[in-house]
């Protein structure tokens, strides 16, 4: 007997696999974990241009239960996930287990978080990454073509990607990813969006009404993990 979800409602089913088809979009290949107790279900990716992990979650009609389970814990196929999903019906059949890439093994703290100071509006977060963006596009382009090493592409992803953003130590790379994978919508409505800081051990997360990002802090010492 296969695993399966009950989404809330329709819109649950439907915003999952927005995020999974712009997860896709950076990795054809990506896996995610999936984490189900209760009615909630987390869903956790890396896109590989962002190095950060996103964090996407949806209610369940009903708490999870599949014949003597009551939770479930398993990496599987982003896109094999997204092509079960029956956003009419609002289910998802859950694919079989995949071998999981590293990072799996490694999730942030499932509790522990406390706010954290210095993050502007999230109107400023978005002109910060625009700015960055407009700097890296600019720097890049501005190379000889024998200088456009990937070594070089890279130090100069580094020194714009990890600015602070305001007086935080979110880095602008994790504003960016939660603006491409659909977590901090456009402009005017981005004004409205209720953004906050929260940091638990060495870790950082940016959450928005549509999802989270998690990074770890620079020069962190140690990590605090939940096992795989």
């Amino acid at each position: 007997m296969s695993r399966t979800v009950d989404f809330a409602d329709g819109g649950e089913a439907a915003d999952l696999a927005a995020f999974l088809v712009r997860l896709l979009h950076y990795d054809r290949g990506a896996a995610v974990r999936l984490q189900a107790a209760g009615t909630a279900l987390a869903v956790f990716g890396r896109p590989p241009s962002f190095e950060v992990l996103a964090i996407r979650t949806a209610r369940l009609a009903t708490p999870y239960a599949h014949g003597t389970e009551d939770a479930l814990d398993i990496t599987v196929s982003a896109g094999e996930l997204l092509e079960s999903i029956d956003e009419a019906a609002g289910t998802a059949r859950i694919p079989e287990a995949v071998t999981g890439p590293p990072w799996a093994g490694v999730l942030p703290p499932r509790g522990g978080w406390q706010p954290e100071p210095g993050l502007p509006s999230a109107a400023a977060v978005r002109t910060m990454v625009a700015q960055a963006v407009a700097d890296f596009r600019a720097r890049t382009e501005g190379l000889a073509t024998g200088d456009r090493s990937r070594a070089v592409l890279d130090r100069i992803g580094r020194e714009v990607w990890s600015r602070p953003l305001g007086d935080s130590d979110l880095p602008v790379r994790a504003a960016h990813a939660a603006q491409a994978l659909g977590f901090l919508p456009g402009a005017p409505a981005t004004a409205e969006v209720p953004l906050a800081l929260l940091a638990s051990g060495t870790w950082l997360r940016l959450r928005t009404p549509f999802g989270s990002v998690a990074v770890r802090r620079v020069g962190a010492g140690s990590l605090t993990v939940t096992p795989a």
